[in-house]
């Protein structure tokens, strides 16, 4: 399933694009909220040494995969830019969970089992304490990654400025047939 998560996603934005019916203020409300979705991730990307070491640190203290919920607040707010109306945006709000439940959770539980196997008791005692997605209210605590920062070197490693284009070029596909598609 990881290997279909951008084509479906592509896949998905492009029938979101056909069935949009966006409006200025669906526009600024969801471009707001997808614009939260950007900064999880970001800060997620800085905290993470992929399969070298447990992030623990930053957003991670928090939810064990801050990339795929700022991805689902990325989601929700194209979801909620491009619905004209209720009904629309159970459509398109429908399409999305089932893209995301369909894709992310089967993606999540591979990962799990991954770190557990790279990380052992230390994965164990993070996983027990910290959720799957959505976010716990205080930081984990369990860990000497406590004081890692965020690492600017790892956000443009792992070229997670791509998503901020992504988001660019989305916006402004749905504020062009906002404005100009009557």
């Amino acid at each position: 399933m990881q290997r279909w998560r951008v084509p479906l996603g592509f896949l998905v934005a492009a029938i979101f694009i056909v069935l949009a019916r966006p409006r200025p203020l669906t526009l600024a409300a969801g471009g707001a909220v997808a614009v939260c979705g950007l900064l999880v991730r970001a800060w997620a990307s800085g905290h993470i040494r992929k399969n070298d070491a447990l992030a623990v640190s930053g957003p991670y203290a928090y939810t064990r995969n801050p990339l795929y919920l700022g991805t689902f607040i990325l989601g929700l707010g194209f979801t909620v830019a491009a619905a004209g109306g209720w009904l629309l945006f159970f459509v398109l709000g429908s399409l999305f969970a089932a893209l995301f439940l369909g894709i992310y959770l089967p993606v999540m539980r591979v990962e799990a089992l991954t770190l557990a196997k790279l990380f052992g008791e230390d994965y164990e005692r993070y996983a027990a304490a910290v959720p799957l997605l959505f976010p716990r209210l205080t930081p984990y605590g369990g860990s000497d990654g406590r004081g890692l920062k965020f690492d600017m070197n790892l956000y443009l490693r792992y070229r997670e400025y791509r998503a901020a284009l992504g988001l660019l070029v989305g916006w402004c596909v749905l504020a062009l047939k906002a404005f100009l598609v009557k």
